[in-house]
């Protein structure tokens, strides 16, 4: 749903004075300025005041804030569960069909709104749907990265990195990048793409170390995750309906790191990932391997990916 107007429908804190608008000055009282009581487009205060007056209606209208997300929403009705996202003036709703003709009402009598439909783009997030299954993917998103980067016509790689990651550390990595000013925002850029594209996760957190001082090995290997992206273009996550499907995957190596020598953890349940670093010391099996909460495990996760 998008909020028609969205920043003159905040309230002003602040004593905000301006001069009276053109074609709507006062003879008598031109050394006189206005008040605003309401914000208006321009306004540095405009958004903060808007995502206030929004925030004060929804908790009033029974949703709770979460502490992850000031811009998620949550409500449950009658053992449904009803969830609002807010970005800037569109307002993303999750819930059963009754719900939200509520909702919709609700916020229509508050707000002037106009509802847009289902959700199918949203921030480089493409939406698929279809009966009993939702699939999300960032394919456009690749296309514009390689683009960006100048690697569209390169050849793809059916491979993401070369086994042997070790020659990324220390000195086998070669010389300095001359120019490290195409690095940082590449690698900044896959890092936004791992939400949908988890098969990326290692090799883009191992290359993330090196943002301070890259090699020129690890510009080769960055510009290898572009040819196998190019490659996988449509890859993404599929959300089916059904039995929830529990699967986890763990992997390890001893002293793996060259320069250091500890041992890298890899855990994978569903979409949580996590990873860190042990001392040498003790082997691999005698560490206790916290494994990340999930509370409320959503559905069946199915990911295609390569690993070598």
């Amino acid at each position: 749903m998008d909020v028609k107007t969205t920043f003159l429908h905040g309230m002003l804190q602040e004593e905000v004075y301006v001069e009276q608008p053109q074609g709507f000055e006062v003879e008598e009282r031109r050394t006189h300025v206005c008040r605003l009581n309401k914000a208006f487009y321009g306004l540095k205060q405009a958004p903060r005041a808007w995502y206030a007056r929004s925030d004060s209606y929804l908790m009033k209208f029974g949703f709770t804030r979460r502490n992850v997300d000031p811009n998620l929403y949550f409500k449950v009705v009658q053992g449904m569960p009803l969830i609002l996202v807010l970005y800037v003036d569109d307002l993303f709703l999750t819930c059963s069909e009754p719900l939200m003709i509520e909702c919709k009402r609700k916020l229509a009598s508050e707000f002037e709104m106009k509802y847009l439909g289902l959700m199918h783009y949203f921030l480089g997030l493409e939406v698929w749907k279809n009966l009993g299954d939702i699939f999300l993917s960032r394919g456009k998103y690749v296309v514009k990265l390689l683009e960006r980067f100048g690697m569209i016509e390169y050849k793809s790689m059916v491979t993401l990195m070369e086994m042997n990651f070790k020659k990324l550390c220390g000195d086998v990595a070669g010389p300095d990048l001359e120019n490290p000013s195409q690095y940082r925002p590449l690698i900044r850029a896959l890092m936004f793409l791992m939400n949908t594209r988890t098969d990326i996760c290692f090799v883009v957190n191992t290359l993330s170390q090196f943002m301070t001082k890259p090699h020129h090995t690890h510009w080769i290997v960055v510009r290898h995750i572009l040819r196998y992206l190019h490659g996988w273009i449509t890859l993404g996550l599929r959300y089916s309906a059904g039995n929830v499907q529990l699967h986890g995957y763990t992997n390890a190596d001893w002293a793996g790191n060259v320069i250091d020598k500890k041992s890298t953890w890899e855990i994978s349940i569903l979409v949580a990932w996590s990873r860190f670093s042990t001392p040498h010391t003790s082997p691999p099996s005698t560490h206790y391997i916290p494994f990340p909460h999930i509370s409320h495990p959503g559905p069946h996760l199915s990911i295609r990916s390569t690993r070598h």
